[in-house]
């Protein structure tokens, strides 16, 4: 395998597997001292690489790897006070360590199709087990933080490389989800 593109370091150094058992587990800013800690209860979906330029990033990672669990699940256990919503307009509201700068969750309160689940960062887990990326989303934004157009052949191989298909928004079956809350919200398609 070539390292010569860095996607993110949980994917770089070797997809973990996921364990059947894993029933969730807490999330842990960079902070040394006086961390942030929150809990979340069961096991992550839709997890996979983005290379949007919202999401938090590692340094040296081209993209982060995010994932989803319902908002129901999520409990801050230590450090609420140094959470802050990074885009209060945004969709996804990310609560970021003011500290360390790492979002910790980021819940969907609007009426979308993904309203009442949070996006988390699995790498920031203490535990493994969480579910394994399964795609790559939003590629293309990648040039959006600087990265040379030129390189987004090799990105994308990089990326089939290590099993993930390389998508210019979500998944297929992501994408379906949406269409189908959309044409349901609209009275297109019955309940």
């Amino acid at each position: 395998m070539s390292h010569a593109i860095s996607i993110h370091p949980a994917i770089d150094n070797g997809i973990a597997p996921e364990s059947a058992d894993f029933a969730g587990g807490t999330l842990i800013c960079a902070c040394a001292a006086h961390p942030v800690k929150i809990r979340i209860k069961g096991q992550v979906a839709h997890n996979h690489a983005c290379g949007c330029t919202k999401c938090w990033k590692p340094e040296g990672a081209n993209f982060s790897v995010v994932a989803v669990t319902p908002t129901e699940n999520v409990t801050v256990l230590e450090g609420d006070a140094k959470l802050k919503v990074v885009d209060a307009n945004a969709l996804i509201q990310r609560h970021a360590c003011q500290e360390c700068g790492v979002h910790m969750y980021g819940p969907v309160e609007r009426d979308h199709a993904f309203k009442g689940l949070s996006f988390i960062h699995p790498e920031r887990f203490e535990e493994k087990g969480w579910a394994a990326p399964g795609f790559a989303a939003f590629v293309s934004s990648i040039i959006e933080a600087g990265f040379a157009p030129a390189q987004m052949g090799a990105v994308r191989a990089r990326l089939k490389e290590v099993g993930l298909e390389p998508y210019d928004c979500l998944s297929p079956g992501l994408m379906d989800y949406v269409a189908t809350w959309t044409a349901k919200k609209n009275g297109v398609l019955a309940d």
